[in-house]
């Protein structure tokens, strides 16, 4: 069952924005978002946190100049998902521009698996480096740092999971969620933690004088690749998350992007003029996912790095099919996933751990999030290493914090989880095959334990009722200003409706005709095949919908229900 619920806008704090000059829309809006003024939604660049606030964040920036100066190799060792390529994109161009001798690395996620592991830190270092930087992970890379320090590697960190219980001993540590750092945005992922980075090492530079003679880089000109990595790997959206998104989708709608950035738009036939946070997170985001998930993320990288559009154009074409493969191989993994839950009391189950053997590793993290939707249950899926371990990928509900179960976990097991790590919507897991019973006991224990029924709850969060004047394509385009994401949801407003016609498109959406108040509105429906009664309560985002060359409005139902 699925509750509709209406979020708060405080009366005075609404008021106070109008004051302020906010649309009153907007006002309620943001009002309803916890915000108390128009400056917290300000996103001039002025607005950032100054990197001096970052712990350890210009320490960093004083060893890598040093290190720059002393003409030493820099290694970066990425992630393999969007947030990681994108890291590392700012990592090398930004290096590169400042004279720096660097070169990237990623793991094979089959293989090796997640972070700076022993492992990896022995290829790395068949390349000679004299310092390796981590970006999106290295916090719980305690021996990996280890294992470098034998071989006499420096190692600087830059990351931004939830550390564990120790530190790895790296030369340097910037992350804004280690002890005792008080930087106000816990929340910034693996590239803006990149990017400060980046900023204090031109701070640095600057004051040695390292660029007489020369142009100064323009650190605002990776804004898009900080836009993209941030939105695409849902972290919150603070407000100074909100300035990092908002300032690359300024340079992208204004055509100053990276080739491979416009070439990603360009496959998938977006319009970058008008390019939004959705587009980032649900358009360019998966297709260089896709490349980690099936194949090397070093392809992803490439074509954010290279400087030439002909082979951006030509890697983003690669990347578009390998993104269409791993729709076909995730709905093979969804229709046996289903079947696995047909077996299983979902309604009296606190958590779910799934696992078939033939279900590919890096495709676990699309199908976790898919069967969480579905079933509203913190969830787990698992996949077959050719070791005989289990990889499993979770992905949790509001109010249930995966990482800090899965520690607990831990401790009651110690010899249960081979490694873990990750955010409290995400994380992931090693396990021994033969464990996977044991695990789904333990892990349904913690989640009984530490959930409450209400949480099993599946509710629609809504801005309640939107004035029929506003349904406008100025409303829209009003709407599409300001960055909306995690944390930061977009409005999604709730009418009663009277169902004039709907017809079957696509074989799985509604296209609907909704009336209220004598105005009536083209809608759809996604992923709806059963049709609607006649008078329903829906939720809804407003869109704009273009055919032949000219556009009208459309709401975009995301949940239908009937009409009380």
């Amino acid at each position: 069952m699925t509750a509709l619920t209406v979020r708060k806008a405080p009366l005075a704090l609404e008021q106070r924005l109008v004051r302020e000059g906010v649309h009153p829309l907007l006002s309620r809006l943001y009002a309803a978002r916890g915000v108390a003024s128009a400056a917290e939604v300000d996103t001039a660049p002025e607005r950032l946190l100054p990197p001096q606030r970052l712990k350890n964040c210009e320490a960093a920036a004083r060893f890598l100049a040093d290190a720059i100066a002393a003409g030493k190799r820099l290694l970066i060792v990425a992630d393999y998902d969007c947030d990681g390529a994108t890291a590392c994109a700012v990592g090398v161009r930004a290096l590169s521009a400042f004279g720096a001798r660097v070169e990237y690395l990623v793991p094979d996620r089959f293989t090796l698996g997640y972070g700076l592991t022993p492992e990896l830190v022995r290829l790395a270092a068949a390349r000679r480096p004299d310092v390796i930087i981590t970006v999106d992970n290295g916090i719980a890379s305690v021996a990996g740092v280890a294992a470098a320090n034998a071989l006499g590697i420096a190692t600087v960190v830059t990351d931004h999971h939830l550390p564990g219980a120790a530190l790895p001993d790296a030369t340097v540590i910037v992350n804004p969620n280690q002890p005792g750092d008080d930087f106000p945005s816990k929340a910034m992922a693996g590239v803006g933690v990149m990017f400060y980075v980046m900023l204090a090492l031109r701070a640095e530079l600057r004051r040695r004088n390292a660029f007489a003679g020369r142009d100064e880089p323009n650190l605002a000109a990776l804004l898009d690749l900080v836009a993209l990595g941030t939105v695409a790997d849902v972290v919150r959206l603070d407000a100074n998350n909100r300035v990092l998104v908002a300032q690359g989708l300024k340079r992208i709608r204004a055509g100053r992007m990276q080739p491979g950035i416009a070439a990603l738009f360009a496959v998938a036939g977006r319009d970058a003029r008008r390019a939004t946070a959705f587009d980032l997170g649900f358009t360019l985001g998966p297709r260089l996912n896709a490349a980690g998930r099936l194949a090397d993320m070093s392809l992803g990288i490439e074509c954010l790095v290279t400087g030439s559009m002909e082979r951006a154009l030509e890697i983003a074409r690669s990347l578009d099919d390998l993104n269409r493969e791993r729709r076909d191989i995730e709905a093979g993994m969804l229709a046996s996933a289903e079947a696995l839950l047909a077996t299983i009391d979902v309604a009296g189950a606190a958590s779910l751990a799934l696992f078939d053997p033939g279900w590919h590793q890096g495709v676990v993290g699309i199908l976790a999030a898919r069967i969480r939707e579905r079933a509203h249950r913190p969830t787990f899926a698992f996949a077959a290493t050719e070791s005989g371990e289990l990889r499993g990928s979770g992905r949790s509900i509001p109010g249930f914090h995966l990482r800090d179960a899965l520690d607990l976990v831990a401790k009651r097991e110690p010899a249960l989880i081979k490694r873990f790590g990750g955010h409290a919507a995400a994380a992931g897991l090693t396990l021994d095959a033969p464990h996977l019973d044991r695990f789904r006991e333990a892990f349904e224990s913690v989640a009984r334990e530490i959930a409450g029924p209400e949480l099993f709850r599946r509710t629609i969060e809504t801005d309640g009722p939107l004035e029929s004047a506003y349904v406008s394509l100025e409303t829209v385009r009003m709407l599409e200003e300001p960055v909306w994401g995690q944390g930061f949801p977009q409005p999604l407003f709730a009418d009663e409706f009277v169902v004039e016609s709907q017809r079957l498109v696509g074989e799985k959406h509604l296209k609907l005709r909704l009336a209220r108040e004598g105005c009536a509105v083209s809608a759809i429906h996604f992923r709806r095949d059963a049709p609607l009664p006649p008078r329903v309560r829906a939720a809804y985002r407003l869109a704009a919908d273009e055919w032949n060359g000219a556009q009208a409005v459309q709401l975009v139902v995301e949940h239908a229900e009937p009409a009380p």
